[in-house]
């Protein structure tokens, strides 16, 4: 039973981390940036959506207006600090310093306003534990799970059934071909901002549901999801999203035969000997 209960919990935990990396990947497939404050919107979202319900907004209104500023935040990323840094020709390097240092400012202004110590969300119903056969799993959980693999499922719709879904994957795809047909590719980058940051959102207030909220909570979520859009296949969303569930169903299953402490690392090392083998990604074409 201690299997299929870490098993499940491996399933939730990616499944979050699974929607990190969707978004990450959708950002650095479309507009080559390595957005490391992609850690900050994250934890933004969830601090917002505290905020809310401490004054009183209902969880799903809380969870919409979290969205809504995240999405703000992203896009105004995009718009005033990577597109100013491209059109001067900035090496990639300067880009990400940038982007890191929009990385501390977001979380140490989060330290400064809400304390550096955790917070927990005063919804009751998100640590109700409910029995599923031998199972136990909290409200948190549940609604993490089922909330992630859909958001999972529109991005797929999205990316293959809209016109704008298919607008995003050819300026991914060739960068000058888009500029000179008029698709508007700067355009483009501050909506796969918003799109993405809106979708990193998700995790960032349905975890800390659980676990609570930390400013510097971030960072590892990203980590992992990172992992995850190489090991699946830079450009592939469903690759990114099912090695992040891999990743930690490993993560957790480790703790079985060794101490939590080595299971991370031991994870990650069995990636990088799984890369060396397929550099180009589980799911890249070619």
């Amino acid at each position: 039973m201690l299997l299929l209960q870490l098993l499940a919990n491996g399933i939730v935990t990616g499944s979050a981390l699974g929607i990190v990396a969707v978004s990450f990947a959708l950002i650095y497939s479309t507009t080559r940036v390595f957005h490391v404050a992609h850690a900050g919107v994250f934890t933004l979202g969830g601090y917002l959506a505290w905020s809310l319900v401490r004054a009183g907004v209902p969880d799903l209104l809380a969870l919409a207006g979290a969205m809504a500023g995240c999405v703000v935040l992203g896009a105004a990323i995009q718009r005033f600090l990577y597109a100013p840094l491209e059109r001067r020709g900035a090496a990639q390097l300067v880009v990400l310093i940038a982007s890191l240092g929009t990385l501390a400012v977001i979380q140490n202004l989060l330290a400064a306003v809400y304390s550096p110590d955790i917070l927990q969300f005063p919804s009751a119903w998100a640590g109700h534990v409910f029995g599923l056969g031998g199972l136990r799993l909290t409200g948190a959980q549940l609604a993490t799970v089922g909330v992630d693999f859909a958001a999972f499922g529109w991005v797929m719709w999205f990316a293959h059934g809209t016109l704008l879904g298919k607008r995003i994957r050819a300026v991914a795809a060739n960068p000058f071909l888009a500029e000179i047909t008029r698709l508007e590719p700067r355009r483009v980058h501050v909506l796969v901002m918003a799109i993405a940051s809106a979708l990193v959102c998700l995790p960032g207030v349905l975890g800390p549901l659980d676990y609570g909220l930390q400013p510097y909570g971030g960072v590892t979520p990203l980590l992992t999801a990172t992992i995850a859009m190489i090991a699946g296949g830079i450009g592939s969303l469903a690759g990114a999203f099912f090695l992040a569930i891999a990743i930690v169903v490993l993560q957790n299953l480790s703790l079985l035969v060794m101490p939590g402490e080595w299971s991370i690392g031991v994870t990650f090392a069995i990636f990088i000997v799984f890369m060396l083998f397929r550099p180009r990604g589980l799911f890249a074409s070619g």
